[in-house]
Order: C-alpha cells, then sequence, then structure tokens
C-alpha cells in the first residue's frame, strides 16, 4: 500500500518536525497506575493533583502548575493504553496551546493519540463562530500516524456532510462533493441526472425523486478508479438527502432529523476517498442514487407498480420505504459491472435501531469469510458493528398479488431483516455482498463525538479489505 500524503492532516495535529517548538507534555494513566504517576511530581504537585480530585478516571484531566502561574504538564485520566479515543476529551477543554505526550505510566500510541486528538477538535462551524481554538497536539510523523490521520479526515466529512442542513446538501451539493473527491484523487466521475436516467434505465431512483424536480433533481452519481486488472469493488450509498416519507408522509417528529438520510452516501464517498487516497490494489466503482423524497402532484404512490433496472415489477406499499428503491437500480447497475465484492450502505430503517440502538450498525452480509473480518476488524479498531442474519424465509413477506414483489413487508415483523432482504433480490449469490444499515449520528455527546453526524463501522471495513 502506498501512503499517500496529498493532503495535510487537521490542522490541531502538527506532524512536521519544522513546526515543533516547546510544549506542554501530557502523561497519562489509569486508575490503577495513579500512584506510579503520583511519585513522578513533586510533593507540591501531589498535594495540587490531590485538592483538583484527579484520580485518573477515563475522560478526566487536570493541569499541574509551575511555579509562574503557567502550566507545567497536563495530567489525563485513560481507558487504557490502546483507547483509539484517549485522548479526544482535550482538545477542546485544554487552553489553546500546544501539547505532545509526555512519559507517563500509560503510553499512547502517537496514531491513537493523533486520532482521537484530531476528531476531538471537531466542531460543525457553518453556521455559526465556532468559539475558542482547540489545543494543538505535536507527533512524531510515521506511516500509522499519516493512516490515522486519513482516517479522522475521512470521519470529518462524513460529519460535516451529514450535518449539513439539505437546504444545502441537496442531491445536486452531493454530486459537487463527489465531482470534488474524484478530482482530489483522480477518480473519474459521471451522473445521469432526471430523465436521463429513464433513458439509461434507472426507473426506480427517477420514480422516488421525480416529485422534488426540477429544483431538486434525482441523479445517479458514480465515480470509478484504480487498475481494471485489480480486483473490483463496488461502493454503494443510499443518498436520499431528505425523507418526508412521500405521500405516506412522516410525523414531525420522525421527519426531523431526515437530512441525515443521506449518510449511507457520506458512508460510500468516505470509503472511497480513502481508497482513492491509499492507492490501495483495488479497481473501485461507487455509486450514489441521490434524490430527495418529496411530496408533489407526480409523486410515486401507494399501490404504484414500478420496474427496475434488473426487470422486477414492484409494488409500492410504503412511499417511506423510498432507500431499498433508490438501491435496487444502483446494485443492478452495480453487478452488471461484474464485482468481486459488494459494499452498501444506507440509513435505511429504524427497525435495526430498535434492536441495535444509535452505536451498533447492523450488518448483513451472504459471505461469511467476509462477515468475519468485519467483525474482527471492528473488535480490534473498536468499530462496532453487529451481524443480522439474512432469513430468506421472510421473503414470503414480500408477495404481492400484481407485482413479483412489494417494497415493504407486511406485519411491521423483522424490519431491517425485510429491508436488507429487498436488497438480497438484486445481488447474485456468487458476489460477496454486504449491507449496513447505519444510523449516522450520535445521539448524545460523547469525547470525540459530538452529538450529530457520524461515520460507523467504516474503519473497520476498510481495514478488512486493504
Amino acid at each position: 500500500m502506498t501512503v499517500s500524503r496529498s493532503r495535510s492532516p487537521p490542522v490541531t495535529v502538527i506532524t512536521d518536525k519544522k513546526s515543533f517548538r516547546k510544549a506542554i507534555p501530557i502523561l497519562a494513566s489509569d486508575r490503577a497506575r495513579l500512584p506510579k504517576l503520583l511519585a513522578k511530581l513533586t510533593p507540591v504537585q501531589r498535594r495540587w493533583t490531590e485538592t483538583a480530585g484527579f484520580e485518573g478516571a477515563a475522560n478526566t484531566h487536570t493541569i499541574v502548575p509551575d511555579e509562574q502561574g503557567g502550566a507545567a504538564m497536563v495530567l489525563a485520566g485513560v481507558r487504557d493504553a490502546d483507547d483509539v479515543w484517549a485522548l479526544a476529551n482535550l482538545p477542546l477543554k485544554l487552553p489553546a496551546g500546544r501539547y505532545e505526550l509526555g512519559k507517563g505510566p500509560l503510553t499512547i500510541p502517537a496514531d491513537n493519540a493523533a486520532f482521537s486528538w484530531a476528531l476531538g477538535s471537531y466542531k460543525f462551524a457553518k453556521y455559526r463562530k465556532s468559539g475558542r481554538v482547540p489545543a494543538e497536539l505535536q507527533v512524531e510523523d510515521s506511516t500509522k500516524v499519516v493512516l490515522a490521520l486519513q482516517c479522522a479526515e475521512a470521519q470529518r466529512l462524513v460529519r460535516d456532510l451529514v450535518n449539513t442542513p439539505t437546504e444545502d446538501m441537496g442531491p445536486e451539493h452531493l454530486a459537487n462533493a463527489a465531482r470534488e473527491q474524484a478530482r482530489q484523487f483522480g477518480g473519474k466521475y459521471r451522473e445521469w441526472v432526471g430523465e436521463q436516467l429513464l433513458a439509461e434505465n434507472f426507473p426506480a431512483i427517477h420514480a422516488v425523486g421525480r416529485a422534488a424536480a426540477p429544483d431538486r433533481q434525482p441523479r445517479l452519481i458514480e465515480i470509478t478508479w484504480g487498475n481494471p486488472k485489480n480486483p473490483k469493488l463496488a461502493v454503494v450509498g443510499k443518498g436520499v438527502c431528505f425523507d418526508t416519507g412521500g405521500l405516506d408522509i412522516k410525523g414531525a417528529e420522525g421527519m426531523r432529523l431526515m437530512k441525515k438520510d443521506m449518510g449511507g452516501a457520506a458512508h460510500a464517498l468516505a470509503l472511497a476517498r480513502l481508497i482513492m487516497q491509499r492507492k490501495l490494489p483495488i479497481r473501485l466503482h461507487m455509486l450514489i442514487p441521490a434524490v430527495e423524497n418529496n411530496i408533489s402532484s407526480n409523486s410515486y404512490r401507494p399501490g404504484d407498480v414500478i420496474k427496475t433496472r434488473a426487470g422486477h415489477h414492484i409494488e409500492i406499499h410504503n412511499t417511506d420505504a423510498e432507500g431499498r428503491v433508490v438501491l435496487c437500480d444502483a446494485l443492478a447497475y452495480a453487478v452488471e459491472q461484474k464485482p468481486k465484492t459488494i459494499i452498501d450502505f444506507a440509513t435505511l430503517t429504524g427497525a435495526a435501531r430498535v434492536a441495535l440502538g444509535p452505536e451498533l450498525p447492523a450488518l448483513f452480509c451472504n459471505d461469511d469469510k467476509l462477515a468475519a473480518r468485519f467483525e474482527k476488524a471492528a473488535l480490534t479498531l473498536e468499530d462496532p458493528m453487529w451481524r443480522m442474519p439474512l432469513w430468506r424465509n421472510y421473503r414470503r413477506f414480500f408477495d404481492s398479488d400484481i407485482a413479483d414483489f412489494t417494497n415493504s413487508g407486511r406485519g411491521g415483523f423483522a424490519g431491517a431483516i425485510t429491508a436488507a432482504l429487498f436488497l438480497d433480490y438484486f445481488v447474485p449469490s456468487e458476489v460477496s455482498w454486504a449491507h449496513f444499515d447505519v444510523y449516522s449520528w450520535n445521539d448524545v455527546s460523547r469525547p470525540g463525538r459530538p452529538l450529530g453526524g457520524e461515520m460507523q463501522g467504516l474503519r473497520a471495513v476498510l481495514a478488512s479489505i486493504s
């Protein structure tokens, strides 16, 4: 693998030795090793630490002053040395200035320090001033540090895309973001817009997105990259930039966060970015069906029958089950290019959140070996996911009297599974396929993971295909 240094890391993490200067050391410890840390301090410093109430608990810190009243050092409590979020609570809490890793009882790997610091510095500031300037961390450059910062940059990209309101992140804006990533890393960009979708046989994408035209025309976004001799990987992301539910309209509470319904597209684009940036030996084919599921006189309706690119006829039971409808045309097109593997990301079902909550993406996979690689990487990298079954007996929930099948399972049973099974119709069994039902959102703030858009499971996926 070639490590690309074409972009500077986030400005809060300094890796260029020429830019290094005197910095305040951060000494890390957990509760068990706190006595060892205190033994390194002077009696005055120990009394200060005890008075401050520092006990080495994770995500706590105290600043030990010097004789002039400045900061002599920072004592940081961490869970353990391998915590990928070890320093994430510090950049926006420490006074602005330059810090470095000191020699405490626990040694934080430089790559974990850089990753957690870069994401701990994140604030979405598109519409208001960001407030205080984050503190800086200087760490020595290495391949691991560069790779960690690349992952942090990709995660910040997902957050920015998901956090942006739909007024500024419609299908055209999403296309512009994809075009920029292709331009930056040498990918070939292409898109089909509006009536071109019908002319080129993407009828399902057009059906869902047509009600938002002409202002928000539906489109299919494509990036191709890499040596054709390398194994082909198709990456597909659901790009529903806003979901009203269509004629089966959502309530106010259900619609409030629907700017994040393009979270799957943000994941697909971030993965494409990392593949191109790292020059992985992969032939990349990235696809994003980008639409706004809106309401108009030409909205697709409950009871309509839509023909898909694959030739299947779908009876629409629920216009709010639109993500799978736009994805099916993209998956069919991906299959035509004969990939070895297909990975799709989608904010597809509330049922996955009922089953697993907001922090665990649901993984559905038709290849046990591929799924095992994902799960192993997820544990190693603390990038959680949970495998769910493709229980094909539940295909009976899609039975239709007038079409090949419906777009929504009956009875409300197994909603995440049935959504995955719908997509399964469009991927031949001989193609390795993984579907991630992601929430793409932090519902509470944690160190390095503020409330708002989030990348989930992607670091584990990247490690599994690298």
